[in-house]
């Protein structure tokens, strides 16, 4: 059976080394009549033929013969170098033939009538041969693309599929867990997509407790990738296998889904808030479901770990493999042994509660980190803290003692690393990287769902409990809203910087003046794509769409207040970690490298896919979108900034645009910018810092020196806001010290015309502004008083 396709009807359990793990298990639950939706595999002969035919099989083979895999930069040029020579060779003829030849038979997989058939939108998923095993888990080791349409677009998806053998995280696990390079092979999962209303995972075994008589399903609206990246808080229901009656419901708050739109993109949508917290899946079609995962660990005679999906009703089954996770009680009882330490939980203060994901408890130092350009920072006995890890942080995942993420639930890609590494684990605190600190002491229970201050004695084993979300978001804002409410309104205006489009109706409700920072690097990264990419792929259209989808949320909920939008200031070190983000060029001092306007004019189809999504919510009435360039050091580039500006169609004489003002460059020339018609300038008091006083903020050894109250950073503000004044230009402030009440007291006293705060400091801020101004009209009344008494 040498074929370069095989259908899903042609494929049993036993066919691993042909079709992979994955492809196996679909094609062993379609022959037994589960409802798996339709699909073939590009088998492993494929693979092979494609290598040989390149000459490729002996390149990777040395390549990763010269690798230190505990050398994550080592690691990371071997994965780039492999993966390059798989995505620019050329897949042969033949093997490219029967592909499109299945894909064009399985668009036909449906009722609409030939006459308006179109090619059908499949998954394409990696099926390695070392995949979903029952000793080791390759969740998330290699690639999925979903929503792929069209011959050639497939084509290049197999390819990339292949290529994911060799991701970072793929190969480090398989040194990890003893497998030959030279004997995994790699096959190609292409399935029609189920555009599903509901979506989740199931376990048909409990996985926190290990209990095999309980069934695990968790899940929620739209699509599935939320669900097993962990991003949402979603349902969980505990179903007992016996009776299939269910036992427990944990109903989550989902504050959003992802769907697919009339553009076969995904995308992230809010929930309606009457939606967040219902039941997201009916009692029959847990128990349905419930009903398939006693069928499938039935005829696998072991637990099992499902993907699932329902769409118009109906019930599908996407992907099973063995659950990794389980162990025996003895087993589990050696890894709770007692911590004999300082105090028993009763005495102990509990920092953060969550769900627990993974049973033990374990103590440490803290180590928070946000992506995996960080992971060399976590070390052996770490309590790893995190937003929510996923595949490339296993290498740190294996160094901690235990883990706690902001995000998540017991079925997330968090919760079931940690139960196969056998480390505790809570998932879902939502402010674990916000209240614990790197160094700091703690206790992660994971069987409770708890962290606790400082080192514990473990008490008696008592009965689980999962413990309810808390709305510590909710409660702030609410809060705030009343504190800020009771303050009188002050002449300097007070907005917020705002970077996650999913908040803005929350922060909204604020008393402020609007948004005087919209980072845009940090909206488009949730899409997992480094700007950049978009434009080497020739995809500016998608970039487009997607800067003008986050935008368009925030300036919604804050009509008619302004909010302005920082153009893409991404520096080249940071946000390697996205797709394509590998390809950045490496430079030696990036801070003072090629970010900001600059790069933007160097690349200006993004800078124009960016204006053009502005101009498009001009033209749909948000007219309070501004448009603000970073890092600008001449005249020459908020010239060029103009002609692009009316290239898109938006006209700087009616439009509200300006400038950050974070160079001394800037500084000094100021009323040339303001001659060129900028309708404000905003202090970026980080940059302007360093650049003043040269000192590296992200040097620890001199971090002490950077000061934003120092004299000369003071003397530039106010030089700045002196000539701004004098022209009617707004003056305002974005920089982290506007967050401080010290330095808003300042910048009023130097007649700034607002400050832009974190939400967390509008309080204190506006607080400060209100007494400083307080002491300028008391300052002012008092001169003039003395004024008077003289003229007597």
């Amino acid at each position: 059976m040498n074929s370069y396709v095989l259908w899903f009807s042609d494929i049993k359990k036993e066919d691993v080394p042909i079709v992979g793990g994955k492809g196996a298990n679909l094609g062993e639950m379609f022959n037994i009549g589960l409802p798996v939706p339709p699909g073939f595999v590009v088998t492993t002969f494929a693979f092979k033929k494609f290598l040989d035919e390149n000459n490729l099989w002996r390149k990777i083979i040395d390549i990763l013969n010269n690798t230190n895999i505990e050398e994550y930069d080592s690691l990371k040029k071997a994965s780039d170098t492999i993966q390059a020579l798989i995505l620019s060779s050329k897949m042969p003829k033949d093997i490219e033939e029967e592909i499109i030849r299945a894909y064009k038979q399985l668009s036909l997989f449906d009722d609409t009538p030939l006459h308006i058939k179109k090619d059908a939108l499949v998954a394409v998923r990696s099926s390695a041969t070392a995949e979903d095993l029952g000793d080791a888990s390759f969740a998330g080791q290699q690639a999925t693309f979903l929503n792929v349409e069209g011959s050639q677009k497939l084509i290049d998806a197999v390819k990339k599929c292949w290529a994911s053998l060799y991701t970072p995280r793929a190969i480090y696990y398989r040194e990890k867990k003893g497998f030959d390079h030279s004997k995994v092979l790699i096959a190609v999962v292409v399935q029609k997509m189920v555009n599903s209303e509901q979506s989740g995972i199931m376990f048909t075994i409990n996985p926190i407790n290990n209990n095999p008589k309980e069934i695990m399903i968790e899940g929620g609206f739209g699509l599935g990738e939320a669900f097993v990246s962990g991003e949402v808080n979603a349902d969980v229901y505990i179903v007992d296998k016996e009776t299939l009656e269910i036992k427990e419901k944990h109903i989550g708050k989902q504050e959003f889904m992802i769907v697919r739109d009339e553009r076969n993109y995904t995308k992230k949508v809010k929930l309606p808030e009457k939606l967040q917290e219902v039941q997201k899946i009916p009692d029959e079609k847990v128990i349905e479901l419930a009903k398939y995962g006693v069928k499938i660990e039935n005829h696998y005679k072991k637990p099992m770990d499902i993907e699932w999906a329902i769409e118009n009703n109906k019930v599908y089954i996407v992907q099973a493999r063995p659950v990794t996770t389980f162990k025996t009680k003895e087993k589990k009882k050696e890894e709770t042994e007692e911590i004999k330490e300082e105090k028993t939980e009763k005495e102990a203060k509990v920092l953060l509660r969550g769900l627990p994901a993974s049973p033990g408890i374990a103590s440490g130092p803290v180590k928070v980190i946000f992506s995996a350009d960080e992971i060399d920072k976590v070390e052996k006995g770490d309590i790893l803290v995190t937003t929510m890890t996923n595949p490339d942080m296993v290498p740190a995942m294996e160094r901690a003692a235990a883990i706690v993420t902001d995000e998540g639930g017991p079925l997330s890609h968090a919760a079931i690393v940690s139960r196969e590494l056998g480390i505790p684990c809570v998932v879902g605190t939502e402010k674990a990287t916000k209240l614990l600190k790197n160094g700091q002491i703690v206790t992660v229970d994971g069987t409770k769902g708890l962290v606790y201050e400082g080192k514990l004695v473990k008490e008696e084993k008592k009965e689980h409990k999962s413990v309810e979300m808390d709305e510590e978001l909710e409660e702030a804002i609410e809060y705030l809203k009343k504190e800020l409410e009771a303050l009188d309104t002050t002449a300097t205006e007070i907005k917020v910087i705002l970077d996650i489009p999913e908040l803005a109706e929350k922060i909204a409700k604020l008393d402020v003046d609007g948004v005087g920072l919209i980072r845009l690097e940090f909206a488009v990264a949730e899409n997992g794509i480094h700007p950049a990419e978009y434009l080497r792929k020739g995809k500016i259209k998608e970039y487009e769409n997607l800067v003008y989808e986050q935008i368009k949320k925030i300036a919604k909920a804050f009509y008619p207040r302004p909010v302005w939008l920082r153009t893409l200031d991404m520096r080249t070190d940071e946000y390697r970690n996205l797709e394509g983000g590998e390809k950045e060029p490496e430079e030696d001092n990036p801070m003072l490298g090629w970010h900001g306007i600059r790069r933007s004019l160097d690349q200006p189809e993004l800078l124009e896919a960016e204006l053009r999504a502005v101009k498009r919510l001009h033209d749909e009435g948000l007219t309070n979108v501004g448009v603000m360039f970073p890092f600008v050091i001449s005249v020459k580039e908020v010239k060029k900034a103009k002609e692009i500006m009316k290239k898109v169609g938006l006209d700087p004489e009616e439009v509200t645009w300006g400038i950050m003002v974070e160079t001394p460059a800037a500084v000094q020339i100021i009323e040339d910018l303001v001659k060129e018609g900028i309708k404000f300038v905003s202090f970026g008091t980080n940059d302007l810092t360093q650049l003043t006083l040269g000192v590296d903020r992200n040097n620890e050894r001199i971090a002490k020196l950077a000061n934003e109250l120092h004299p000369a950073v003071i003397k530039e503000i106010e030089k700045v806001i002196k000539v701004c004044s004098k022209y009617g230009v707004e003056t305002s402030i974005c920089g982290q010290a506007g967050s401080k009440p010290e330095m808003a007291k300042k910048l009023v006293e130097l007649g700034i015309d607002s400050i832009s705060v974190n939400p967390d400091a509008l309080l204190a801020v506006k607080k400060a502004v209100a007494r400083a101004e307080k002491r300028l009209l008391l300052k002012a009344s008092r001169k003039l008083i003395n004024q008077e008494n003289e003229n007597e």
